[in-house]
């Protein structure tokens, strides 16, 4: 990586969100504090909102729901090896059933978890308000970074571009 670069306030939220809408799909994990992996789930994003929010979409009976009902802190993880971008989220969950929530997120592929659409009574959002997170964010393809890796190898200079560092919100 070339350096760290820390962020917070309005950087921290456009770099979460960049991330986060690049990548879309995270293990969402909960009962962080005995979690053996059981308790996370691949989950879609629905949304960033401008505060950093993020949104999911979630059956109200899951397992997930009362997971998040009995200790709402929560990690994210995130991974596009395509890009070679990554991001751990911390934070606190909550359940939400607003109507008018739901019609802003509702996407069509939705449909394949809630068929009666946005009006379904089982479907319910999940709103994660991060804390922290950390980011690994290399520039270019996995490609042109494979070469690079190769003439770092070479020429003893790391020359794979990029950023890691701390969001915090």
């Amino acid at each position: 990586m070339s350096g760290i670069d820390n962020l917070s306030n309005i950087e921290a939220i456009t770099k979460l969100k960049q991330l986060v809408e690049e990548i879309d799909i995270c293990l969402f994990c909960t009962n962080l504090k005995q979690d053996d992996g059981e308790t996370c789930r691949p989950m879609s994003s629905r949304d960033v909102s401008d505060d950093g929010s993020i949104w999911f979409f979630s059956e109200m009976d899951s397992i997930k729901n009362r997971e998040i009902e009995r200790n709402n802190e929560v990690q994210l993880f995130y991974s596009h090896p395509g890009k070679d971008s990554y991001l751990v989220v911390n934070g606190e969950a909550e359940i939400v059933h607003d109507k008018a929530t739901i019609e802003r997120l509702w996407h069509p592929a939705a449909k394949a978890w809630f068929p009666e659409g946005k009006s379904d009574p089982r479907i319910s959002v999940i709103k994660v308000n991060p804390s922290s997170g950390y980011y690994w964010d290399t520039k270019g393809s996995k490609m042109i970074n494979f070469f690079r890796m190769v003439a770092s190898a070479a020429s003893g200079k790391n020359l794979v571009k990029g950023n890691e560092g701390k969001i915090n919100l």
